[in-house]
């Protein structure tokens, strides 16, 4: 994806989108951004019924802050924009549901395969006629153009956008595609998992390596309660239902609509016979004392502050003598978090992570560290 910024002031998403007034029509619909982005878009609409789709409950709780009680607007987590679809006004199914214009200010950065799959979804929510309206923060790029014409057919670029905006309209039917792969991960000689993974999760195609680090040196015990925390597709969690067996539980939570309806989506075709997957950014669906393990695999993009809400919320859904396996790369930022709330971690080194097995109380931190994968502490 070719792209670059221009020397000259950039141009906000409101003002892009003034260039094309004409095409604004109710009901409204504005497809993931950043928070301010997302808000900054609905303040520049006319008056009308605003939806907007948010992928991740963080993200949709913030933007919820930030346009108050804007009577006409709601904010709706979906793990797809399709399931996003305002109803008809008579309310009888008669084929007015849609969007008649819905906005994509795409942000800056993230995930080719995911802004393909807005693209490919956006067809699929609007009225016939209704018109897709894509802001670009890039000054220059051969990306959207080509993306747009693939499924709309026909794009049109306003003079007056700097490059940066297009609108397509819906005209006839097309069968909806999902920006699916399948990858595979051997378990042991005789057994390999497949799971299936999309665009806007962790894991899109692999299997990370910060996670297969984790499941290598976790030590799980049948019958055990088990939180796959910050889920992702679900692999960790599901490669502990093998040693946990059908008596263990195991939940899967992340802030991320799709992460949890792949994670669950994997478990149930994998066989875990105990399980509840849920979307929570806030973590405080179960009671205190709930697991007797909790497995997490921070995102490294926001480390510090999703880091520090992992282990402390840790401590408090631990049941006494629960254990806590966090990998990381950051060993230095991490160490002190993890010790302002438990004892003193045993560290394994491992595919070049190092992962802390935190114990929630001095009996279970002080189990003998494994020679093969001990790393020793930098001071």
């Amino acid at each position: 994806m070719s792209t670059k910024r221009s020397k000259k002031k950039v141009r906000s998403f409101p003002d892009l989108l003034a260039t094309v007034t004409a095409r604004l029509r109710p009901p409204f619909g504005v497809v993931l951004g950043s928070p301010g982005d997302a808000a900054d878009v609905i303040r520049s609409l006319p008056d009308g019924e605003t939806t907007c789709y948010q992928m991740d409950t963080y993200q949709a709780a913030r933007l919820r802050e930030l346009i108050g009680d804007r009577a006409v607007t709601t904010v709706e987590t979906h793990a797809d924009l399709w399931d996003c679809v305002p109803p008809s006004p008579s309310g009888r199914g008669d084929g007015g549901e849609g969007f008649q214009t819905l906005i994509y200010p795409v942000p800056y950065g993230g995930e080719r395969a995911l802004k393909l799959d807005m693209i490919e979804q956006a067809y699929h929510v609007l009225k016939p006629h209704g018109t897709f309206i894509l802001l670009s923060p890039y000054d220059r790029d051969d990306f959207f153009a080509p993306a747009l014409k693939k499924v709309f057919g026909k794009i049109h670029v306003p003079m007056d956008g700097d490059n940066k905006v297009f609108w397509c309209q819906h005209d006839g039917e097309r069968p909806r595609r999902r920006h699916e792969m399948t990858y595979h991960v051997r378990v042991d000689e005789q057994t390999s998992y497949s799971f299936v993974s999309r665009p806007g999760v962790f894991g899109y195609g692999f299997f990370d390596q910060g996670g297969r680090a984790l499941t290598e040196v976790m030590e799980l015990s049948p019958g055990q309660r088990v939180l796959d925390l910050g889920c992702g597709v679900g692999t960790n969690g599901i490669l502990a239902a093998r040693q946990i067996g059908e008596a263990g539980f195991v939940a899967f939570a992340d802030s991320n609509m799709r992460a949890v309806a792949l994670a669950e989506l994997n478990a149930k075709a994998l066989g875990v016979a105990n399980l509840h997957a849920i979307a929570t950014h806030t973590l405080t669906d179960w009671p205190d004392a709930s697991f007797d393990v909790i497995l997490a695999n921070p995102p490294y993009y926001a480390q510090g502050a999703i880091v520090h809400y992992f282990v402390e919320r840790a401590k408090a859904l631990l049941r006494p003598k629960g254990v806590l396996y966090l990998v990381t790369k950051q060993v230095d930022a991490v160490y002190p978090v993890i010790t302002e709330h438990f004892a003193e971690p045993e560290m394994f080194e491992n595919r070049g992570y190092v992962i802390f097995r935190a114990g929630n109380d001095s009996a279970s931190s002080a189990r003998p560290a494994s020679s093969e994968h001990e790393a020793e502490r930098q001071e």
